[in-house]
């Protein structure tokens, strides 16, 4: 994880407070941490929940593992250490966003758990809403839609430390939401989601 190495910096606090930024936006912000194997469903549920979001008059918005990795975190690879880095860099930024008052769907891979926890703490520590959601697909079916022929590539050795053939994928033990997407459509699992941001008095 990454370390304090800028000096001689101070917290510049502001002076509108939670409660005006709900009024403004006329919403509380909140994380939707959408963790799961490729080609489970991540993105394409994502996609779905923040159309739906906006026609409600909701404002969301929608961050993919993929699309982050062409501009804020080009910089990294695949490593442990780089994948950490990833979602540190990610979480920083959703807790931004819900302090702001923006409901974020959130579609990485994210394979490990004590990343993912440093997240929640992150928004523990805030007073933001995070909610896990674990898109459960077994790996067989995932590795039958291959979506973008990784899992092919990875079984022909061409990508290394590929999550779930070569490396590991720690699932959540406890998550505020599980999808099991091999089992639900693209509606069910959205108006699953739907649900748990209503039960939290987001939505």
């Amino acid at each position: 994880m990454a370390e304090q190495k800028a000096t001689n910096i101070v917290w510049h606090e502001g002076e509108v407070t939670a409660e005006e930024r709900k009024a403004n936006m006329g919403q509380t912000g909140a994380t939707l941490w959408m963790t799961g194997l490729s080609g489970s469903g991540k993105s394409t549920v994502a996609v779905a929940l923040e159309q739906v979001l906006l026609q409600r008059g909701k404002h969301a918005y929608r961050l993919d593992g993929d699309n982050i990795r062409h501009g804020l975190n080009k910089n990294l690879g695949f490593s442990p250490e780089d994948r950490d880095e990833n979602i540190r860099r990610i979480g920083e930024v959703t807790k931004l966003f819900a302090d702001a008052g923006v409901i974020s769907i959130c579609s990485f891979i994210s394979p490990y758990k004590e990343a993912r926890e440093m997240v929640r703490k992150l928004h523990d520590d805030g007073g933001q809403v995070f909610m896990e959601v674990h898109v459960n697909c077994p790996l067989d079916e995932a590795e039958k839609r291959d979506p973008k022929g990784l899992y092919k590539k990875a079984r022909a050795g061409e990508i290394k430390g590929f999550t779930g053939i070569d490396a590991p994928f720690e699932a959540p033990e406890s998550p505020e939401v599980e999808l099991r997407t091999d089992q639900l459509s693209i509606e069910q699992s959205v108006e699953k989601l739907l649900d748990a941001l209503a039960s939290k008095g987001i939505i």
